[in-house]
């Protein structure tokens, strides 16, 4: 999730709090046989000063975990995190499960906790208020489902935070992009073209 500094104590405890579940996590070759391929930093929605930078594809979940949907991600996620030199990061988690079945109920387990994201923030978090939309569906592969969560903070933090599910066969993967601001700075025709790319990229 997207803060300053003087949120580090409150929204980033939203992570922080979910990563205990984590485990230990290994940089993997991004083209090694059987791994999907992840989004590249052109890739992402454009920033208006900066450029993207990426980090390498790792095996595990990400730490910390995205808000809403990190609990439900499987040791087998491999991750990348991409972040621009002011507030905007982003994150691609992939889960390459052992049937296509398998994998639809995943990404519709992910697709539940994002419907209820927002009301999930707030009961955890009674400092924090939350708002959210959803943004309808991208036709890329078997489809994917994309949604705006808008969190203030009673300290003033306000931050928004896109986040896209989508899934090719037994492979799903999820997308966040996040920054401070609010619904105005969501981005959603952008973040909807890199949640077609990421879907199309998984093999």
């Amino acid at each position: 999730m997207e803060m300053n500094k003087r949120a580090n104590k409150g929204l980033l405890a939203v992570g922080v709090a979910l990563a205990a579940a984590g485990v230990a996590a290994s940089t993997v070759p991004a083209a090694a046989a059987g791994t999907p391929r992840f989004l590249s930093p052109g890739e992402l929605p454009p920033h208006a000063s900066s450029s993207w930078t990426a980090g390498p594809v790792t095996a595990g979940q990400p730490d910390p975990l995205p808000m809403c949907v990190g609990e439900a991600l499987p040791s087998i996620s491999v991750h990348r995190a991409y972040h621009t030199d002011l507030d905007t990061t982003a994150l691609q988690v992939t889960v390459v499960e052992r049937s296509e079945q398998r994998a639809k109920d995943f990404a519709a387990l992910l697709k539940k906790n994002l419907d209820g994201c927002a009301e999930s923030v707030m009961k955890q978090y009674p400092d924090i208020t939350a708002e959210q939309k959803y943004y309808g569906k991208v036709n890329a592969e078997e489809g994917a489902h994309v949604y705006g969560v808008h969190t203030t903070a009673t300290w003033g933090a306000s931050d928004i935070n896109m986040f896209s599910v989508g899934r090719d066969g037994n492979t799903v993967t999820l997308v966040r992009w996040g920054q401070m601001g609010n619904f105005a700075n969501a981005q959603a025709a952008d973040f909807k073209k890199t949640t077609a790319t990421a879907v199309n990229k998984l093999y």
